[in-house]
């Protein structure tokens, strides 16, 4: 029997002999694989073309920025106008791109201009390193974290390292923008979000300590904050989750961006203690200027960060873009005049002040609010804040180097409140899907609570971290590494070679 196997597989009558097995073996596999996704085909039942009203209606859907009649789970016709839809998609590329823009080069530029010459490269270099750092932890987990399905204090890890986050809507968030472009949009929040944080800690703080800081704050207090705001089953997202425990409203970031910055950046800012003859010494800004144009792209740039939280091109956008730029303008020039009445000379620093604080106060309200309502809030934003800014401080003479917790905190937490307020339904009939009973109704008092959890969240997460560092790494610069300047101590470069 060996023998005659081996004349099989040498001699020419056993190689023909094999090639017609093979055949025979390929072909069987071949058919039972085409008859049983003919068979699969059977069963599952394919669906038709649609109507030409049904087509009608999808577009209408589109124009509308509603569901198509194909995006319900038990659909029998397709869609014609399928994936994401071209006006709202390209709308919400522009708005990351635009929220972006805020962080780099608005914010580098804004704080930059405002530190001492020795250390302007240090504050670019944080936003720099921010903006790589955020980016991997929300590729790897944070998008997860914040946006996939979970519990209502932190998604799961279905989205991690981005997969299955292609170009077809996630229709939890949106009918008609991609997927992966709704993840880049709110990556930019991530991002610019502890970029804020800096502003207090300037010209002090170590660089690899910011960046272990920044990773550890974006784990504990930034992902989990953003996912019971704005996870599709978070604790506090009133508007989609009928299931909210606190039934808060926030469009784009009163509490999960500035709030939880602004506190953060206090408590920090305490425990590094103020700068090197901070109190005895001018430190002034080395460049106004520069001031002045971050915060002309900080104002641009905040059009994708207000309006693009519809994400969609339609009328709610329409009225977050309007209401920010009233609350913006008005903040701006009721800074700039209570310096005229109080010191006789409106400063370029007070405009840009009341320019960001309006920004700030307006973001919560900006989808929910009436133009006029954004008035009101433009003439608080201007007032509240600079009382934080200039009285306040001085009382308590704590270090915030560049107002952080003056415009950031006090702005986001006076926003959060007024948006309970001033929100109403004739401003974005969303509210009327899960809080009709609520807006107008007490409202504020969900707000409250929302307010108290970011707060506490904020503060504790943050001395437990800035405890850490300061036991292992160090929090604070060398004192010859401070007098000298971050730049050339820490990066090796000055800003200006005259």
């Amino acid at each position: 029997m060996a023998a005659t196997m081996s004349r099989y597989r040498s001699g020419p009558v056993g190689q023909g002999f094999l090639r017609a097995t093979w055949v025979l073996v390929l072909g069987a596999v071949l058919a039972s694989g085409f008859l049983g996704s003919v068979a699969r085909a059977e069963d599952a039942p394919a669906k038709s073309e649609p109507s030409v009203e049904q087509r009608i209606a999808d577009l209408e859907a589109y124009v509308n920025n509603g569901a198509r009649g194909a995006d319900a789970a038990d659909a029998t016709v397709t869609s014609k106008v399928a994936g994401a839809g071209p006006g709202h998609n390209g709308w919400m590329m522009t708005s990351a791109a635009l929220v972006l823009f805020m962080t780099l080069p608005g914010l580098a530029l804004f704080y930059g201009g405002l530190v001492r010459t020795k250390n302007v490269l240090s504050v670019l270099a944080q936003c720099l390193g921010i903006a790589g750092l955020v980016t991997i932890l929300w590729w790897a987990v944070g998008y997860s974290f914040v946006f996939a399905k979970g519990t209502p204090i932190l998604g799961g890890l279905t989205h991690m390292f981005l997969r299955g986050v292609d170009s077809a809507p996630n229709t939890n968030y949106s009918y008609w923008v991609s997927h992966n472009v709704f993840a880049m949009y709110q990556m930019m929040f991530a991002i610019i979000t502890p970029a804020l944080i800096i502003g207090a800690i300037a010209e002090r703080m170590r660089y690899l300590a910011v960046l272990v800081f920044v990773a550890a704050w974006m784990l504990v207090v930034y992902f989990p904050l953003a996912h019971m705001v704005w996870g599709i089953d978070g604790l506090m997202n009133g508007v989609w989750n009928s299931a909210a425990v606190v039934k808060s409203i926030d469009f784009a970031g009163g509490t999960v961006v500035h709030m939880s910055s602004g506190w953060s950046a206090l408590v920090l800012c305490l425990m590094l203690g103020p700068r090197i003859g901070f109190g005895k010494e001018p430190m002034l800004p080395h460049s106004m200027v520069l001031c002045m144009v971050g915060t002309g792209m900080l104002w641009v740039g905040w059009y994708g960060f207000n309006a693009g939280s519809a994400v969609a091109a339609d009328g709610v956008a329409a009225n977050a873009f309007t209401t920010t730029t009233l609350a913006a303008a008005v903040a701006a020039f009721t800074w700039g005049m209570i310096e005229y009445v109080e010191k006789g000379k409106p400063s370029i620093l007070g405009f840009c002040s009341g320019a960001v604080a309006g920004l700030v106060v307006i973001t919560p309200a900006c989808g929910f609010v009436t133009p006029g309502s954004a008035v009101i809030i433009g003439i608080l934003a201007g007032v509240v804040p600079f009382l934080a800014c200039t009285k306040l401080k001085a009382k308590f003479g704590y270090d915030d180097a560049l107002d952080t917790f003056g415009v950031h905190a006090v702005g986001g937490t006076l926003g959060a409140f007024v948006t309970g307020i001033f929100a109403n339904v004739e401003s974005n009939p969303n509210l009327a899907t899960n809080l009709k009973d609520v807006v107008g109704h007490g409202l504020w008092l969900e707000q409250l609570k929302a307010m108290i959890l970011t707060v506490v969240m904020s503060v504790v997460a943050t001395v437990v971290i800035a405890t850490v560092i300061k036991k292992v790494i160090g929090l604070r610069a060398e004192t010859d590494t401070e007098r000298q300047g971050l730049d050339l101590n820490e990066h090796g470069e000055v800003g200006y070679n005259y």
